[in-house]
């Protein structure tokens, strides 16, 4: 079993419907599944009590006949349930007017032609404990229109629980733009689709629940845009063997820091300790040392020369690095670096020349601005982590959608590149592309992103291959972010919290605990 979630797009759902549906299952036995999956979903989720009210609020599409199939599976689990479809009752055809006549043969009322303006009709939405809302699909592109706007913005008003069929309705499900429903609970079919982890459709989906319908999981591999991280099985962190010393435990060597910004090169070699480095070393400017030393009891410090006056990296330290290097199994390179012209050309030239697997962050990717080419030169293995500006200014343009973007910079680099953001998209040098979702709002807060890189960089020095370092750390660090959020919550959250809290984290990887906390795989 894979331990990721598939991602697709509307037209590659199109595309996974059909090769299943030729493949011999029948599109009413998927529609069936779907709506199914719905109220299972319901019953799951959410604290229903046996005499709440249920309105189930329709389309004349596909979407529409998985609410006839939920509105008889909630009949049969003795709900009461008031059923509206906002159609014609002759323009309900295909698999959706057959499970409408079935659901009406199982005792279910549909009133089609409902009328959102009906006093009737608005007041049962108002007043239910919950809505599911089977309206449109993700076929949609563009506002809904009359009477689907009118039904949206009632169940907006309302105060039940909503659970969306797919995607809520009006919402395009490649962009999260339109006009939609809030939901509390959202539950699609086989995979998720980029308005579930993007904003600012994520932030209206609520709870996730992907119910597997039976779709041919040959034909979601193949098609698939990218791959959610981690959505089923927790990740496998590196174990020492029995008789590891501090060397074999990985050897990691930090470039950082510069006036002002010694914090960053202390949170990242902290991060590396702390999740599971054996040594780690900081090359730092040496009028910065002192403080280090202070700040840091078990990473060792090597002060290094630096530009006058200026209290950052020079040139002339190039042969220390280069030595340190030598006995590293990882470096990162950048946290705090500077952007003074003879730190970039140092950064540079350490690109060019080393073999050692790096990270490479912050002013570490400055130091390549409008040439992300030249980083396609180093023959090292490095992870790029990149934010959005910083990635703007690696390639010039401007970053509209993370999968591409993400994509495009791997491509020209030849390296893996982890994208920062909500979510953190993770692709590797052949287009492989990965979405993380745990982490929380409160981790934008200065210093989250050195975490991450020391965390990788802790990864590779333990012998992770670059694409499993940057995705597994990924969501490490997004889960010690959702750990500490829950003991002190969002608000006050800074980077040092991350890094107390990694250990932690790692423990429920390790026990198979982590899963993330807003999306459920129902096999």
């Amino acid at each position: 079993m894979s331990q990721h979630l598939s991602l697709v797009r509307v037209g590659q759902m199109g595309a996974i419907d059909q090769a299943t549906i030729q493949a011999g299952t029948p599109g009413k036995e998927l529609m069936r599944r779907a709506g199914s999956g719905v109220w299972s979903a319901c019953v799951r989720h959410l604290a229903l009590h046996s005499d709440a009210r249920v309105v189930i609020l329709c389309g004349k599409g596909n979407n529409g006949g998985d609410g006839y199939v939920a509105a008889a599976r909630a009949v049969a689990n003795g709900q009461r349930v008031d059923t509206f479809c906002f159609a014609a009752d002759v323009d309900i055809a295909g698999d959706a007017r057959i499970h409408l006549d079935e659901a009406r043969a199982q005792g279910v009322h549909v009133e089609t032609d409902a009328d959102p303006e009906d006093d009737r009709v608005s007041d049962a939405i108002k007043s239910a404990d919950l809505i599911i809302d089977a309206l449109l699909g993700t076929g949609i592109k563009g506002s809904p229109r009359s009477p689907y706007k009118q039904v949206i913005e009632t169940v907006n008003r309302s105060t039940g629980q909503v659970v969306a069929v797919d995607v809520p309705s009006g919402m395009d499900a490649d962009t999260g733009e339109g006009l939609f429903p809030r939901a509390n609970l959202t539950v699609t079919f086989g995979a998720l689709k980029p308005a579930h982890v993007f904003c600012p459709g994520r932030s209206a989906c609520g709870r996730l629940a992907v119910a597997d319908i039976g779709l041919l999981d040959s034909e979601v591999q193949s098609r698939r845009d990218a791959i959610v991280s981690f959505g089923v099985q927790d990740p496998t962190l590196p174990a020492r063997r029995g008789d590891a010393h501090k060397g074999d435990a990985g050897r990691v060597y930090v470039l950082a820091g510069s006036a002002g910004m010694t914090g960053a090169a202390c949170l990242t070699s902290l991060a590396a300790l702390r999740s599971g480095a054996g040594l780690v070393t900081l090359g730092l400017p040496k009028s910065l040392n002192d403080i280090a030393e202070v700040k840091l009891t078990e990473v060792m410090t090597i002060p290094l020369p630096e530009v006058r006056k200026r209290r950052c990296l020079s040139l002339r330290a190039r042969g220390w690095i280069q030595d340190a290097i030598e006995r590293a199994d990882a470096i990162a390179i950048g946290p705090g670096i500077g952007r003074h012209h003879e730190t970039s050309e140092l950064v540079r030239r350490l690109l060019k020349e080393s073999r050692t697997p790096i990270t490479l962050d912050a002013d570490g990717l400055n130091a390549f601005e409008n040439n992300a080419g030249a980083l396609s030169e180093t023959e090292s293995a490095c992870v790029l982590t990149p934010h959005v500006g910083e990635c703007r200014r690696l390639t010039g343009e401007p970053v509209t959608d993370p999968i591409a973007s993400a994509r495009a910079l791997a491509d020209t680099t030849g390296s893996t590149v982890l994208l920062k953001g909500a979510p953190t998209v993770v692709t590797s040098p052949d287009g492989q592309c990965y979405v993380n979702l745990s982490g929380n709002p409160g981790m934008a807060t200065a210093g989250s992103g050195d975490v991450l890189t020391g965390l990788i960089t802790s990864l590779l020095a333990q012998g992770v291959d670059p694409v499993r370092a940057a995705v597994t750390g990924a969501y490490w660090h997004g889960l010690a972010g959702d750990l500490a959020a829950d003991r002190i919550g969002q608000t006050g959250l800074i980077a040092g919290d991350l890094v107390d809290t990694l250990p932690e984290a790692a423990q429920a990887i390790e026990a198979g605990t982590s899963r993330l906390r807003y999306v459920d795989h129902q096999p």
